[in-house]
């Protein structure tokens, strides 16, 4: 605290706030503008920034020509924006090879919000048309390092739950294993726990990560344990000892740190490196200077909101791209990147010809805020009342089968080589008996 009167005035607290924006694993802010004024994520400084790849047309058209259909809206619109060899993983789709699919989730309450919900729908799009394993982690001991006041055993409680939210998304359970860290780790994934740590300086963590001598030794260690689901030796019962089969991990932007340091310990240990599709952020109700989060309920929409709740929540806090008054609105039009509403619609509204009609009407100012508003309220509105309903349906014992790691799962391609994989239709597979 300042030993100044509170009433006397420096240029230090007259001045604009300025400030470089802020992506990490645990804090992601926008830039502030000379002005005072709040910046959205610049995605392009962090594809810089973190050493990235763009995602190019060309490698979405060579997507598209290996699965033999359209690629994801969230794929071709540019929300799944940076990667890193993508491409190795369409020649082993290409060829035949086998591969699997890494993400997770940071259980910090008991059920997740609509932000949370986007890379899980992403994920089981791309089982379906890959036909591959999918490993889900749930970091419960990363929530209980890294959150003062959350007990262990809460942790734990909120990983079972987010498993319901997430076996909701729609996932195969022939071809799917969701774990907590608290009940998982032991045996093969903690050898490869073990073997990554000794890999992992604590300069290196502390020039990726930022730590301090202040912060606990678990928060230090932790990078181990979510590197490990990145190597198939990890998962015996899946992949028996083989540790040869790369992965795919599709995650949002700020959780790269992690596997930029993987990735160089996978050279070291002989594994193959993971590949990773990196998404946006959904923005907050308030503003896309920073990504939604459970933290702050009036600029976030839970999954467990009602329709009306989430009408009034967009009405009421979703910032608006559009003009003062009426007026000047029809006359200048609203500015659609900057529209948390629209920014919404990109993400969830599956047709692309609607999406471009709204763009432009409300660009032209034919549309206004409360209009879009609505149409944005009435989509999130479905999709949220769709989830709710397969949620209803995730029984305990669901979950349990989901997290059984003594079941065996068939890892094999399913796609012939050298051609673009059709996947025959479900009720084909089930009458004829395959397996996934």
């Amino acid at each position: 605290m300042s030993d100044k009167p509170a009433t006397e005035t420096t240029a230090a607290n007259t001045a604009p706030a300025v400030a470089e924006q802020l992506v990490t694993p645990w804090d992601v802010k926008g830039a502030v503008n000379e002005d005072g004024t709040q910046a959205g994520i610049d995605y392009d400084k962090l594809i810089q920034q973190f050493g990235t790849r763009k995602i190019e047309p060309a490698l979405i058209a060579r997507f598209e020509k290996a699965i033999g259909r359209p690629v994801h809206p969230l794929l071709r619109r540019g929300l799944f924006f940076s990667h890193r060899e993508l491409d190795d993983i369409l020649t082993r789709f290409e060829q035949g090879k086998p591969f699997f699919l890494y993400t997770g989730r940071g259980p910090s309450a008991s059920s997740m919000h609509l932000g949370h919900l986007v890379p899980f729908l992403f994920c089981k799009w791309l089982q379906d048309v890959f036909r591959c394993p999918i490993v889900i982690q749930l970091t419960d001991d990363e929530k209980f390092l890294f959150k003062q006041n959350l007990k262990l055993e809460q942790a734990n409680q909120f990983a079972f739950e987010n498993a319901k939210d997430i076996i909701a998304a729609g996932f195969d359970p022939e071809l799917t294993f969701i774990f907590s860290n608290l009940n998982y780790v032991g045996g093969a994934f903690y050898h490869n726990v073990v073997r990554i740590s000794k890999c992992i300086t604590a300069s290196s963590s502390k020039a990726t990560f930022g730590f301090t001598e202040s912060d606990n030794v678990g928060m230090w260690h932790f990078v181990s344990v979510q590197a490990a689901p990145s190597f198939s030796n990890s998962f015996p019962h899946i992949f028996g000892t083989k540790s040869d089969i790369p992965c795919l991990i599709p995650c949002a932007i700020d959780q790269d740190p992690y596997f930029r340091l993987t990735r160089d310990v996978a050279r070291r240990l002989k594994y193959p490196k993971p590949s990773l599709l990196h998404a946006r952020f959904l923005p907050s109700l308030l503003g896309s200077y920073t990504k939604m989060s459970s933290s702050n309920e009036q600029s976030t929409l839970l999954l467990t909101d009602t329709s009306a709740q989430i009408r009034n929540k967009i009405n009421r806090f979703a910032f608006s791209g559009g003009k003062d008054d009426i007026e000047s609105h029809r006359r200048l039009g609203g500015d659609t990147d900057v529209d948390v509403s629209f920014q919404y619609l990109k993400f969830f509204l599956e047709d692309d010809e609607e999406l471009e009609r709204i763009r432009v009407a409300y660009r032209s100012g034919a549309m206004l805020t409360g209009e879009l508003k609505k149409l944005c309220a009435e989509e999130v509105g479905k999709v949220v009342q769709d989830f709710q309903e397969r949620r209803k349906k995730v029984t305990d014992d669901i979950v349990r089968k989901f997290m059984d790691s003594s079941r065996k799962m068939d890892w094999t391609p399913s796609c012939a080589v050298g051609g673009p994989f059709k996947p025959e239709p479900k009720a084909a597979q089930e009458k004829s008996g395959e397996t996934a």
